[in-house]
Parts: C-alpha cells; structure tokens; sequence
C-alpha cells in the first residue's frame, strides 16, 4: 500500500501545479520515513504469534524439549519474524523509489532515489527498528496472556518513530542522514538493551510456568 499509494499522492501533489525542487525533496524524504515505521508494524503479528500463540495452543512445548539452547530458540523465532518483515519492507521500498523516480524525474531532472536518505533508512534504520519491534513484541508476549492485546500492545512500538515524524511535519526537527544516522545510533543502543531483556525472559522454566 505504501509503495504505490505514496507515489499516488506524489502524482496528485505534483499535477495540481508547479511544485519547487525543494518542496518536492522534504516531501519525499517525510514519506521515505513511513518505511522505518512500517518495520515497527509488519513483525507485530508474526513474532507475537510465534511466542504467545504457540504457547496458547500448546504448541511451543515440544519444541522446548528438544536439546536447542534458549538463546537458538530465540534467535530463530525471532528471525521468522525479522526475515519476512525486512524482506517486505525492502521490496515495498524498491518499488516506491522506482515510482517515484518515474514521476519526478521530469520535474527534477535527475533521479531523486537512490540517496543518502534513502540509504541510511534502508540499510540501518529499518533494520534496526525491525529488530526493536521483535525484541519489544518478545517481552509484551511474556507479559500479556491473550494473543490479539499482544499485537495491539505490539504495534506501540511505532509510538515513537510516529513522533518523529510529526516533529519534522512541524519543522521541530528534519529528517536529513545526520538526524536519521542519530536515531540509528539510539536504536542500536536500545536494541542491545532489549536483548539482555529477552534473553532473561525467553528461558524454558520462565515460559513453561510463569508465560500467560
């Protein structure tokens, strides 16, 4: 949806008039943003489902019998979550850049994508606020007992990326490499965190007899 119902409002935006080189630029750099919230949403239903909706079917059991130490578990449901997320997001993020190039490269004269922006949001951003997103729906999941709170309380972990966004609408920030590489920075550092967290929770004994 993001990738052609983004480059739609472009076409709208741009046929209603001549738009300054400039305005187009902050335009397209506030909706190159939307794919770092997007990889805060998309791992929401498959990482709470892959640790509490096993564990409420009673299927998660077995698989805590086998000789896999916690830290294998975690990292493979964790990247069933991850690996779909970012594979989407990328793919959503190809063809919005292709999109968008089409359509503005006749009022631009130039390429706008592939750019710096676009770069530091792919290659670090997104995978960092994917990686965030699973950590934080891993630890909702010890908390909550009942699947659909889980994702509800699961797609909060937008929050944040949401308030940014809002800041650079209201010109309090912008959403150039050196701010974007800044919360890439605090990511990383949260990600780290978060993970001691999940390693504590995510431990045979814990799930078995304390996991809703």
């Amino acid at each position: 949806m993001l990738s052609v119902g983004l480059p739609l409002v472009v076409w709208l935006w741009l046929k209603n008039g001549e738009i300054p080189a400039s305005e187009i630029a902050v335009l397209l750099n506030a909706f190159s943003f939307f794919f770092i919230i997007l990889a805060t949403l998309l791992p929401t239903v498959l990482s709470s489902y892959s640790f509490l909706g096993e564990k409420l079917e009673k299927s998660l059991e077995p698989l805590l019998a086998t000789p896999a130490a916690d830290g294998e578990l975690l990292l493979g449901k964790s990247l069933a979550a991850f690996l779909p997320s970012i594979g989407a997001s990328y793919v959503g993020a190809v063809v919005f850049m292709v999109f968008v190039d089409g359509l503005t490269s006749g009022r631009l004269g130039y390429l706008y994508f592939p750019n710096a922006t676009m770069e530091v949001i792919l290659l670090l951003a997104v995978p960092l606020a994917c990686t965030f997103s699973v950590e934080a729906n891993v630890i909702i999941a010890s908390l909550v007992g009942d699947l659909r709170a889980a994702q509800q309380l699961g797609t909060l972990a937008s929050v944040p990326f949401g308030g940014v966004f809002v800041l650079a609408e209201t010109n309090f920030t912008s959403l150039d490499p050196t701010t974007l590489l800044t919360i890439s920075v605090l990511l990383l550092a949260i990600d780290v965190v978060l993970l001691q967290v999940c390693r504590v929770t995510f431990r045979r004994e814990e799930i078995l007899t304390k996991w809703k």
